[in-house]
């Protein structure tokens, strides 16, 4: 399992009966998670203190109850990062903690080659690994069909006082701009992409990753550069193992340009047991 241990501004305190009790800043909050299946007491006095709890719907969606005044958005730092944090309506908030530990792995690859480097975030929601990219000193690309993801990672960019770096806002379907990028000869040093487990297109059409997933890598494949330095693909899906998206980038990576290639599951401690709560899957393959 691999963890970030660098976050100061957020915190994973307790879990139990399908819910995390987390620290974003100084702001408590409940929000619902499927793979917390134990039922271990709540024993911090926070679960009865939090600002806000997330309430699932049954037709879909939900909503924040709050129980004490949250501000609409707030900032947390990481390094010399700045996020800004806003709760959305799928109980999300803007920041996957747990990445935390590839945004570093990208960053240290980066400021290791001593060469200026191009890297591609495909499906880069709100820019955390954008910026950890941009703040090693990587030229970055960052592609995100939502308008607003893409808003909210420039947001995030001048918060951190980066807005300045080379870097590329695009919002585009992925599949269709890294298809046009093979056209154009354009290449990138390095590719960062998380992809989401299920969609639809603006066509209808239905994406499971599964089975879009092999296609997806052996097309962003050929926009990488004669000496890439790394690929990190990241799943939520429970249906694809750490094992098979190692095996995935062997065949269509390690093969073509060597290196090495190895996966993990990635988690947040917590606080309260000193256990590890997994919060999905990372292959990656590094020359």
């Amino acid at each position: 399992m691999r963890l970030s241990q660098n976050w100061k501004d957020y915190e994973l305190i307790d879990t139990s009966d399908g819910e995390r009790l987390e620290r974003w800043g100084d702001i408590i909050l409940i929000r619902p998670d499927p793979q917390i299946i134990w039922s271990t007491g709540r024993k911090n006095p926070l679960w009865k203190n939090a600002h806000a709890r997330y309430h699932r719907s049954n037709k879909g969606g939900g909503y924040w109850e709050q129980y004490k005044k949250v501000p609409q958005r707030w900032t947390i730092n990481y390094g010399d990062l700045v996020f800004n944090i806003k709760p959305m309506g799928f109980k999300h908030t803007g920041v996957f903690p747990e990445q935390a530990v590839n945004w570093d792995f990208a960053a240290k690859k980066i400021r290791e080659q001593n060469r200026p480097l191009k890297v591609l975030n495909l499906f880069g929601y709100t820019g955390c690994a954008t910026l950890s990219c941009m703040n090693a000193g990587a030229s970055v690309c960052h592609v995100d069909a939502s308008k607003g993801m893409v808003l909210w990672a420039k947001e995030n960019a001048q918060s951190s006082g980066i807005a300045d770096k080379p870097v590329r806002w695009l919002v585009d379907d992925c599949v269709k701009f890294v298809q046009r990028e093979i056209r154009r000869g354009n290449q990138y040093d390095g590719i960062i992409m998380d992809p989401p487990s299920y969609g639809r297109g603006p066509g209808g059409e239905v994406w499971k990753l599964e089975e879009q997933l092999y296609s997806l890598v052996s097309l962003c494949g050929q926009v990488l550069s004669d000496n890439p330095v790394f690929f990190i693909l990241n799943s939520y899906t429970t249906g694809l193992s750490p094992a098979v998206m190692q095996y995935l980038l062997g065949v269509l990576l390690q093969s073509k340009f060597g290196g090495k290639v190895s996966s993990d599951e990635i988690g947040l401690k917590v606080t309260d047991t000193g256990l590890i709560l997994p919060c999905g899957s990372t292959a990656i393959w590094e020359n």
